[in-house]
C-alpha cells in the first residue's frame, strides 16, 4: 500500500493513501492533543471538545445541520479522544471528499461553543462517565492505568471528572484550542478511492490558512516502581474484573515488536496460553486477553479478564504462573529440564501461530479505509516515522524466539507487577499476598 506525505507552508501534514478498488473515502483529522495535556482544572476538556465540535459552526449553526448534511450523503462521521491524540473523521463515497473536508475544517476552525450547547452537553458527558462506571470490563483499563501512572494526566480518566466537567466554560475550550490545535500539530489523512493531486489541492484550500504557533508540551512520566502494587475498586458485581501487568517501553523502543508477539502468545486469541489455561481448562473466566500497549514515553504489558468472584484468587495465580513460566525459560534448556524452569518453552509452531495471528488481524483491519487512515495517521503524529503495513509485517516476521524470551525475562518481573480489581472487596491485602511470589 503506497502513500504520499506532503507538508503545507503552515506545517500541516497531509497523508494520502490511494486504495484504487474502493468507492469510499475516509477523511480524517488527527491532532496531537489528548488528556495527558490537561490539568486538574480542565481534566476532560479534550474529550468534551471533541463532542462540541459537532454542535454548530458559524457556517452550520446547529448540530442538526451538520448531521443532516452528512446523513444526506449517506456518510458516517465520528470522533475519538485518547491520552495523546484526538481524531475526527467522515467516511463517505469518493465523490463527496470536498464536502467532508469542508465540514471537518469548519468544525476545527469555526465551532461556536454556545453556552447553552455546552450546558446541555455536560449532561451527555456525565452520562457517558456513568456508562463507563457501570461497564467494569471497560472501566478496568482506566483503573489499571491510574495505578500505573498515579495522580498525573496519564493516570486520569480521559472522560474527566464530573465536578470538573460541570465547571468547564467556553473560555476553557478556546484556551485549549489555542494551546494545541496548531497547524503543525495536525495531520490530515485521506484514504480510499482518491486522486491524490485533487485531494491535496482540496486540503490546501480548506486547511492552508490555519495558524501555526508553539504548542503545549506534555510532562514525561517519572513514576518508578520497585515492588508490586494493587488497587481495588469496591463494587457489587456478578463478575470480578481484573487487569494484571507490568511496565514496559515507549513506542520507539526496539522491544516493542517482541512484546507484541509475546502478548499474542499469552493472550492473543482463543488458542493462546491464558485463554486455554484460564477459560478452557479451568472455567475461571468468560473473557481474557493480553495486550502490549505503548505511549510516547511509557508502555505496559497487561492481561485483563472477567472472572468468577469465588475463584478470583485462583485466576490471578494462574495468570501469574503463565507469566512466570515464560519469563523463566533457560535459552539452552530442553522442554521440561531437570531445573524445572522451561515448562513454558515456546515451540516454533507456537511462535509462528502468534505471528500469523498478528499479521492476519492487521490484514483484516486495513480492508477498511477508516482503519487505514488511523494506522498511518497515528504513526505520523506519534512516532514521527510511518511504518507501512508491509513494514509492520516484516518487523513481526523478524522477531525471534530468543527476543520473545528476553523481553519476557526483562519485563515480567514481580517488582513491577500491578493489579487492578473491580469487585465486592473492601481491601487489597488478599491480592497483595498473591503478587509476592
Amino acid at each position: 500500500m503506497q502513500f504520499q506525505r506532503r507538508v503545507l507552508s503552515n506545517g500541516l501534514r497531509v497523508l494520502t493513501i490511494p486504495m484504487p478498488s474502493f468507492k469510499s473515502v475516509t477523511s480524517m483529522i488527527l491532532v496531537g492533543a489528548g488528556s495527558r495535556y490537561e490539568t486538574k482544572k480542565n481534566n476532560g476538556v479534550s474529550h468534551f471538545l471533541e463532542h462540541m465540535a459537532f454542535k454548530g459552526t458559524k457556517k452550520r449553526p446547529s448540530a442538526l445541520e451538520i448531521s443532516s448534511l452528512i446523513d444526506g450523503i449517506g456518510g458516517e462521521f465520528n470522533a475519538f479522544t485518547g491520552k495523546e491524540t484526538t481524531g475526527y473523521y467522515i467516511k463517505s463515497s469518493s465523490n463527496h471528499i470536498e464536502l467532508s473536508l469542508d465540514v471537518l475544517s469548519d468544525m476545527l476552525l469555526n465551532s461556536l461553543f454556545k453556552t447553552e450547547e455546552i450546558n446541555k452537553e455536560k449532561g451527555v458527558i456525565i452520562e457517558e462517565i456513568n456508562l463507563y462506571e457501570d461497564t467494569p470490563s471497560r472501566k478496568i483499563a482506566d483503573l489499571y492505568e491510574g495505578l500505573l501512572y498515579g495522580d498525573t494526566p496519564m493516570g486520569w480518566d480521559i472522560a474527566g471528572r464530573k465536578e470538573v466537567i460541570q465547571k468547564i466554560t467556553r473560555e476553557d475550550f478556546i484556551s485549549y484550542l489555542n494551546s494545541l490545535y496548531s497547524a503543525h500539530n495536525i495531520v490530515v489523512i485521506i484514504a480510499g478511492g482518491i486522486n491524490e493531486e485533487n485531494v491535496f489541492g482540496l486540503v490546501k484550500k480548506y486547511f492552508g490558512k490555519m495558524k501555526r504557533f508553539d504548542t503545549l508540551q506534555y510532562k514525561k512520566v517519572l513514576k518508578k516502581q520497585d515492588k508490586p502494587a494493587v488497587f481495588v475498586k469496591e463494587k457489587t458485581t456478578e463478575q470480578v474484573h481484573i487487569a494484571i501487568g507490568t511496565r514496559t517501553v515507549p513506542l520507539d523502543h526496539k522491544d516493542k515488536y517482541p512484546l507484541t508477539v509475546l502478548a499474542a502468545i499469552l493472550g492473543g486469541g482463543m488458542s493462546s496460553r491464558l485463554f486455554h489455561e484460564v477459560r478452557e481448562k479451568r472455567g475461571l473466566a468468560y473473557y481474557i486477553k493480553t495486550n502490549s500497549e505503548n505511549y510516547q514515553d511509557v508502555g505496559t504489558f497487561v492481561s485483563t479478564a472477567g472472572v468468577d468472584p469465588k475463584r478470583v484468587d485462583e485466576a490471578v495465580s494462574v495468570i501469574l504462573n503463565e507469566y512466570h513460566k515464560i519469563s523463566n525459560i533457560i535459552h539452552s534448556a530442553p522442554f521440561g529440564n531437570a531445573q524445572g524452569k522451561s515448562s513454558g518453552q515456546i515451540s516454533n509452531k507456537e511462535l509462528k501461530k502468534a505471528k500469523e495471528f498478528l499479521k492476519g488481524h492487521l490484514v483484516l483491519e486495513i480492508e477498511d479505509s477508516r482503519s487505514v487512515a488511523g494506522f498511518y495517521g497515528l504513526a505520523e503524529i506519534l512516532e514521527k516515522k510511518i511504518i507501512t503495513p508491509n513494514e509492520y509485517i516484516e518487523k513481526i516476521n523478524k522477531v525471534t524466539k530468543k527476543e520473545v524470551i528476553d523481553v519476557a525475562r526483562r519485563y515480567l518481573k514481580k517488582e513491577t507487577l500491578n493489579l487492578a480489581v473491580i469487585g465486592n472487596f473492601s481491601d487489597g491485602q488478599r491480592f497483595e499476598k498473591l503478587l509476592k511470589l
